[in-house]
Formats: structure tokens, sequence, C-alpha cells
């Protein structure tokens, strides 16, 4: 194997209704057939994706936006969330009436009882609303949080967090991971492991949370679905995802 394709999940490997389209699924296995070797980079955490994983048979992964990196189900690199910055940002979003909801690889734990933005943005992901637990960041490894507030309200943290990186997901919510983490840097750590060049790596995107990693491989593809901006940022565009957007990408790539 001497190259390396990643796949983002939600409206790239997953469609608009959350389902692995047959193409996709056809596609990464003549893929792996080919002798090319398969990653997925996410925003979600691993217990988001553990299905999609077996259904696939993937066992390497950058998660949490690039904060967690697996290499054929081995952790090798970690980068939480600084406990004190996580205090600060509660104590200020508490202020402004903006739930959190703190992750690690296990679960998921809201600070507060009953938010309607976080049932909002979860249920766009198919997952059920995280349990009630405010001091769950206390004690444990946090390598994202969500914040949950609208547009109007991201300069305000980002001006009063500067170690903080902001990535809006959905339009209630906003992605926290560490300032300097993103997909790009979690598959740095992956292709040190396995020796290959960034010249040598594809990545499929199709959210701003993949802009970096599509601007840092060796060739950046942007799903049709993709925003404006994400496609600006990538060496080619393929299908909308629910238009064979995975099997066409690497059939005009001549990977499969």
């Amino acid at each position: 194997m001497n190259k390396i394709v990643f796949f983002d999940i939600d409206g790239t490997l997953l469609d608009h209704d959350k389902n692995l389209p047959a193409s996709t699924k056809e596609a990464i296995f003549e893929l792996k057939k080919n002798g090319v070797y398969v990653a997925i980079a996410t925003g979600r955490a691993p217990f988001m994706f553990e299905h999609i994983r077996k259904d696939l048979e993937i066992e390497s992964y950058v998660c949490f936006n690039g904060q967690y990196v697996v290499f054929e189900n081995e952790v090798i690199y970690k980068n939480p969330l600084k406990t004190n910055l996580l205090e600060s940002l509660v104590n200020i979003s508490k202020s402004r009436q903006h739930p959190l909801v703190f992750l690690n690889e296990k679960t998921m734990k809201a600070n507060v009882q009953y938010d309607e933005s976080i049932v909002t943005s979860m249920e766009s992901l198919k997952l059920m609303k995280p349990e009630y637990d405010p001091d769950f960041y206390k004690d444990k490894e946090i390598y994202q949080s969500l914040l949950f507030c609208e547009e109007k309200d991201e300069n305000y943290y980002r001006d009063h967090f500067p170690e903080i990186l902001f990535i809006r997901w959905h339009e209630l919510s906003m992605d926290v991971i560490p300032k300097g983490g993103s997909k790009a840097e979690g598959i740095k750590k992956m292709i040190e492991r396995l020796g290959f060049k960034l010249s040598d790596v594809f990545a499929f995107g199709d959210g701003l949370n993949d802009i970096e990693m599509l601007s840092t491989v060796g060739t950046g593809v942007a799903m049709g679905n993709a925003t404006d901006i994400v496609k600006q940022n990538a060496d080619m565009i393929t299908n909308d995802v629910a238009e064979d957007g995975i099997f066409n990408g690497l059939k005009k790539l001549h990977l499969i």
C-alpha cells in the first residue's frame, strides 16, 4: 500500500438521510482490494460511528476533528482540551445561556438537563440527546465540546477564547477544540505511522471542518453538496453524496 484515502462521514460517506449509499460501500471495498489504505476523518466521537467502521471494516480513523487518532485499533495520538479553558468556557457560556456538551471517546454529557438546541442538533445526526452531568469535564479527558449558540454569537467566543478553535457544524452548534487542532494535523500523525508522504494522501469532505484537510493533503476532493468555500479549497469536486459522489470521485482519480 502506498496510497491512503480519508473520508469524512456526514455528507460524505453518509447521505442526507444518514444512510450509507450502496455505491459508496462498493467503492470502499474495491479501493481496499486495489491496495489503497482507507481511513475515516471526522468531527464525530468514536462511539458515534462504530457501526460505520464495522460495516466498512475500517480500523483506522481521525476523530474529534483531529484530537484523537487511532491506527488499526490502537490510539496513537490524543490532544484533549485543557480543563481550565473548559472551566472558563462553562462559566461564560452559562452566563449567556448557551449550553455545552462534553465528549470523550466513550460518551457525551450535557451541562443542562434539557435544551431544544441540543435536541435539534443531535437529531440531525440521528443521535439521542446526552445525559446530564455538568461536572463530567472536571475529571475526564475531553477531546471536543459542543457549544450551542447562533452564528451571531460566534465572534464573542472567538474574541474571548483565543486558545480555542470554534467550528460551526450546525446552525445551532459549534465544535470546540484546541487551537491548532484539525483533521489535517490528525492525518499527519497517521501518515507518520504509515510512512506515507502527504502527496500520497487523498481526502473527501464537505464541511467547514474539512477545509484544512482538503487543502493540506495531496489531493482534496469536495463533495458536490459542499459549500462554495469548501469547494474553493479542494483540488477536485465530485458529485453530490446522493449521486454516487464517492464512487464517481474515486473513478475520476483512477483509484478504482
